[in-house]
């Protein structure tokens, strides 16, 4: 289940407050500026700057790859 489009409008990135990737496949919000990920477990994001995972390069360039793909566009 995808996360409801009216709460992806006011998410924003603790560190930088830009605006985040959303995968629904992935279950992951990702803010490319940065290169953290987000998880989203049970629908409910977890923004907290301490739980974010830092992606490597071959996972930055993978994920910028789907969101091309697959339209993927950011929460704003």
């Amino acid at each position: 289940m995808a996360l409801d489009p009216k709460l992806l409008e006011i998410l924003a990135c603790p560190e930088d407050k830009g605006a985040l990737l959303y995968f629904v496949n992935d279950a992951v919000l990702y803010n490319p500026r940065l290169k953290l990920k987000y998880r989203v477990e049970d629908d409910v994001p977890q923004m907290l700057s301490e739980e974010a995972v830092k992606a490597d390069a071959a996972e930055h360039e993978r994920l910028l790859a789907v969101a091309q793909r697959d339209g993927v566009k950011p929460n704003f």
